[in-house]
């Protein structure tokens, strides 16, 4: 009966979406279709168009890439950070929790102050690099082929540091601290000691963390919206905005739910893959 409830939630707001979106991909639904709810059977020729279609596999590596470079900045630097805080000092507690600031803000919040700040003529980025002479002109963040997929990338890495850091920061805390006092004992400099101590004990919760984030990261929607759009000339399009266009821009709900529910997979497929192959490692 205590579980009821959540499991009830669920159902309503998760399952029953699930179920929606995968009965729609087997549809063709259109605008008019969508309403009258006469949807002709389509089979997996939704499916079909969308794996055999000129943007499937550049999109693909797109978010292959977007999310590779997004876990690699999230982790990495909260993980700094969170070691930066296990030394005690003044007003540590007050700066872990403004750090947490990026994180509590919507995204749409934060995508729009970043295009602000990344502007080519009037953003803040570049008219720093202008009075540093480190550029002579603008640098086009949001504009540039190559320059945008970057741009989208660092913002990410900027709203999810916050999520690594306390994770990571919570499981520091309970690695005891005789052991950093023996490898202290025993000569162990900090390098060792990382390598020995806290890594072997830090990687079950970074496991975790690694999955959370990519599943979280392969989906992300409302960042890339806000800053590029999914442009220019769809450099920063993901699987996931590319699914949104599909349903919402170009009204092809079907190949849309389609595309969904491969991300959906793909995303359970890295999730298995990676605990499976991280549980082995523990274990060995």
């Amino acid at each position: 009966m205590f579980a009821a409830p959540a499991v009830a939630y669920l159902v309503l707001f998760f399952g029953y979406p699930v179920v929606q979106n995968v009965v729609m991909s087997f549809r063709r639904y259109t605008a008019t279709t969508f309403y009258t709810g006469a949807a002709p059977f389509a089979g997996l020729r939704n499916y079909s168009a969308v794996l055999s279609s000129d943007w499937w596999s550049k999109t693909l590596l797109t978010t292959v890439v977007f999310t590779a470079g997004s876990l690699a900045g999230q982790f990495v630097l909260g993980l700094a950070i969170a070691l930066f805080f296990r030394r005690r000092f003044p007003l540590g507690g007050v700066l872990r929790s403004l750090l947490l600031l990026p994180w509590l803000l919507p995204l749409v919040v934060s995508g729009t102050a970043w295009r602000w700040m990344l502007d080519t003529d009037t953003g803040v980025v570049n008219r720093a690099l202008r009075d540093l002479h480190l550029v002579s002109s603008g640098v086009p963040w949001l504009t540039g082929t190559s320059q945008a997929l970057v741009s989208v990338i660092l913002v990410n890495v900027w709203v999810g540091i916050p999520f690594n850091t306390a994770i990571l920061y919570g499981a520091l805390q309970d690695i005891p601290a005789h052991l950093y006092e023996a490898a202290t004992l025993d000569g162990a400099g900090r390098l060792d000691t990382f390598r020995y101590v806290t890594w072997p004990l830090l990687r079950p919760v970074a496991g975790v963390v690694l999955v959370l984030g990519a599943v979280c990261t392969f989906r992300t929607l409302d960042i890339i919206l806000v800053v590029t759009g999914g442009g220019p000339a769809d450099a920063t399009q993901t699987l996931a905005t590319r699914s949104y266009d599909l349903s919402f821009q170009q009204l092809e709900f079907g190949r849309g739910a389609a595309l969904g529910n491969v991300l959906i997979v793909l995303s359970l497929v890295f999730a298995v893959v990676h605990l499976r192959a991280h549980r082995r490692a523990l274990d060995a």
